[in-house]
C-alpha cells in the first residue's frame, strides 16, 4: 500500500474529533492536519469560492488560508467549533485578497470553437448561475460575505456574526443591504437587452 494510499485510508477511518485532530498536529502528528482538511475541504472550497471574485482568487485564498490555519493552530481557543473557525479563516483570506486587488474582474478568454456543444436547459441554468454571481460580486465584499453566510450557507444571524467577527446588528444590516442591491441587479439583469 502506498503513503497517498494508507492516508487516505487513515482520513476515512479517523474517528477523532475535529478538537483531537488540531491538538495532535500541534504536538507533531504528521498526519492528522491531512485528516482534518479533508474532512472539511469541500466547504472551506465553496466558502472560498463564493466569497471571492475568480476561482483563481478562491484557490490563492484558500490556501493562504490553510497555510495560516497550519502555522497558528496552537493559538486555536476551543471557545468556537473547529470548522467555524477555519470558515473564518478562509473568509478572511478571501477578504484580505479582495482589498489587495482592488477588486479587478477578470473574463477567462476562449479561443472560437473550443467550448463543447451543451444543451439548451444547462445554458439557461448556467446563465441563471453567472446572473447570480454577477449581482453578488457586485457588492461590497463584507456584505456579501454576510449574505451568503446568512442565505447561502444557512448559518443564523448570531453564528455569522461570530464568524466575521462582528455585532448579529451588523449583520443584520449588512445582509439586508446586501439582499436589496440584489434585488435591484437581478431585477435588472432579467431584461436581456441589459445582458452583456
Amino acid at each position: 500500500m502506498s503513503l497517498s494510499q494508507y492516508s487516505a485510508v487513515r482520513s476515512d477511518t479517523d474517528d477523532r474529533s475535529d478538537t483531537e485532530l488540531l491538538a495532535a498536529h500541534v504536538s507533531g502528528d504528521r498526519d492528522a492536519f491531512s485528516v482534518l482538511i479533508r474532512r472539511h475541504q469541500a466547504h472551506l472550497w465553496l466558502t472560498a469560492v463564493r466569497t471571492s471574485y475568480t476561482r483563481a482568487d478562491a484557490e490563492d485564498a484558500l490556501q493562504e488560508a490553510l497555510l495560516s490555519v497550519h502555522r497558528t493552530a496552537a493559538n486555536f481557543r476551543a471557545d468556537a467549533a473547529v470548522r467555524s473557525w477555519l470558515h473564518t479563516i478562509v473568509v478572511n483570506a478571501c477578504l484580505d485578497r479582495i482589498r489587495r486587488n482592488k477588486v479587478r474582474s477578470t473574463v477567462p478568454l476562449t479561443e472560437e470553437g473550443t467550448e463543447p456543444p451543451v444543451r439548451r436547459d444547462e445554458i439557461a441554468g448556467f446563465e441563471t448561475s453567472l446572473m447570480i454571481d454577477r449581482a453578488l460580486f457586485t457588492l461590497p465584499p463584507e456584505q456579501r460575505a454576510a449574505v451568503v453566510a446568512v442565505d447561502v450557507e444557512g448559518y443564523s444571524v448570531a453564528d455569522a456574526a461570530k464568524l466575521l467577527g462582528v455585532p448579529p446588528g451588523t449583520i443584520k444590516s449588512r445582509c439586508a443591504r446586501a439582499r436589496e442591491k440584489l434585488a435591484e441587479r437581478l431585477e435588472y439583469l432579467r431584461d436581456p437587452r441589459n445582458r452583456q
